[in-house]
């Protein structure tokens, strides 16, 4: 079909991969970082001018890169909050990421609808400090000006579709976007007005929610433009999961999402519906603690890096003998014991030495995120196979305990960008329908992600007695925490 283009704006940089439309393959890439000044101490800040993203794009796309490029995808990252005012001007920066400020909103939305079961039943979402919904909410109370003066809401993607296009009148999101934003049910394809209304305080223009073959519209110079997605979604495209698949994401703290034919209303909240690329749903728990709880134990133990503590832990056995660390560092999500803290337990003489600890350290966050695992499970989800992201998936420690501890085959896909990928792949199906050549509900067959593939082999019934041993010591110490 020809050549297409996928645009990944993250937190940090803009990420282009140029790809075959049939094959899937890149031919070309660029790169260029958002010219953003860090916040106080160093942070990602919260506040950021969009057209930040825009100079990046162009610095990304320099050099010909997009030479014969026929269709271009965007994804971007997620939670971003754009208000435009009537002439389509930013009545304040962006608000993005998970938003410290935002916290006493989002309780106060909790309890304005009548608490978490309410949202789970409205939206499929309990509103956190980094939903636009929550945003909206703390911009109502702390900058009434900016709240009244607001007339469309976007988000990052669709802000950036927005100005490819040349800010025409209409304005589009996905299914995928919209549903993260606290005001859009994916089980009914609708937005709720009244929620905008209630955290914001009046009626606003919300984008028009494309479906995944199809496009926003064509630039003046004649590229069509897909419809856009976030990034979790577009990375999920790019690695090609399915039914059946799951990805565990390994960062400081941890998620779990699966492709599932409907969307899950969870009244405890722990599990956010979201909308995928491709026409499904994409249900995701999260743990707060992954990643911080090896930094944790790397500090304790005096290792210089996470390398170090994977190499000690290897000097251990499965169970670690008999430690089991409950690795709720910061309170926890999943289960909800926000106010908590970590416990270790099996103390023995023989079990008091850093290997045995470092190893626990890994058992405890692979068997919080199982647990993770278990609520979709239980939910009916699917599971047969787990893509493990994030850098720690490359650590021998993580690789040797996760299969068994999951319970599946585990698959550890080659470091690569697969949200501009997956935004690549939507652009090829949007200009396949437009031109013909593909089906609206098939999208283009790529090759999946280069991978390693674990399998847990006759390691199955020892990682599930050390999972047991982990659920003996979480309902000893938090009786019933996932049935409360």
């Amino acid at each position: 079909m020809g050549i297409v283009a996928g645009l990944d704006s993250s937190p940090d940089f803009t990420r282009i991969v140029v790809c075959d439309s049939d094959t899937g393959a890149v031919l070309r890439q660029g790169y260029a970082p958002h010219p953003l000044e860090a916040a106080e101490g160093g942070a990602r800040p919260s506040d950021v001018d969009p057209q930040a993203w825009l100079l990046s794009l162009g610095e990304a796309a320099t050099g010909g890169l997009l030479e014969g490029v026929q269709a271009i995808g965007v994804s971007s990252q997620q939670n971003g909050l754009i208000a435009l005012d009537a002439q389509g001007n930013t009545v304040r920066p962006a608000m993005v990421g998970a938003d410290r400020r935002t916290q006493v909103a989002a309780a106060d939305l909790v309890d304005a609808l009548g608490g978490r079961g309410a949202w789970a039943e409205a939206v499929g979402c309990v509103p956190g400090a980094a939903q636009p919904v929550t945003k909206l909410r703390w911009m109502s109370r702390t900058e009434p000006d900016a709240a009244m003066r607001t007339a469309v809401l976007l988000q990052a993607h669709d802000w950036l579709v927005w100005q490819l296009l040349g800010r025409p009148v209409r304005r589009t999101t996905d299914r995928g976007g919209a549903s993260g934003t606290g005001y859009w049910n994916a089980a009914t394809g609708q937005y709720r007005t009244d929620l905008v209304e209630m955290a914001l305080g009046h009626q606003v223009m919300l984008p028009e929610v494309l479906g995944p073959s199809d496009a926003a519209g064509t630039t003046p110079e004649g590229l069509l433009i897909s419809a856009g997605t976030g990034e979790t979604m577009a990375a999920a495209f790019g690695l090609g999961i399915g039914l059946g698949d799951a990805v565990v994401s390994l960062g400081a703290s941890g998620s779990v999402m699966a492709v599932h034919t409907e969307a899950l209303v969870d009244s405890s909240g722990m599990i956010t519906s979201l909308a995928d690329a491709t026409g499904m749903h994409l249900p995701v728990v999260t743990t707060l603690n992954a990643v911080r709880t090896l930094r944790g134990a790397s500090e304790m133990l005096g290792v210089a890096d996470l390398e170090g503590l994977s190499e000690l832990a290897m000097k251990s056995t499965p169970g670690s003998h008999g430690l089991v660390m409950l690795p709720y560092l910061e309170g926890e999500r999943t289960p909800n014991l926000p106010h908590t803290a970590g416990t270790l337990a099996g103390l023995r003489r023989e079990s008091m030495k850093p290997e045995h600890f470092a190893r626990a350290a890994f058992e405890g966050m692979l068997c919080g995120l199982a647990d993770a695992l278990d609520v979709l499970r239980g939910r009916g989800v699917d599971v047969r196979r787990i893509f493990l992201l994030g850098a720690a998936a490359e650590l021998p420690a993580v690789q040797a305990a996760a299969p068994a501890l999951f319970g599946v085959p585990v698959v550890v896909p080659q470091p690569a960008d697969y949200a501009a990928v997956g935004a690549a792949r939507q652009a090829a199906w949007a200009l396949g329908v437009t031109q013909g050549t593909l089906d609206p509900r098939t999208p283009p067959l790529w090759p999946g992600a280069a991978a390693q593939l674990l399998d847990p082999g006759d390691e199955l019934a020892v990682g599930q007695a050390v999972r047991q041993q982990y659920v003996s010591v979480r309902e000893q110490t938090h009786p019933g925490a996932f049935r409360a």
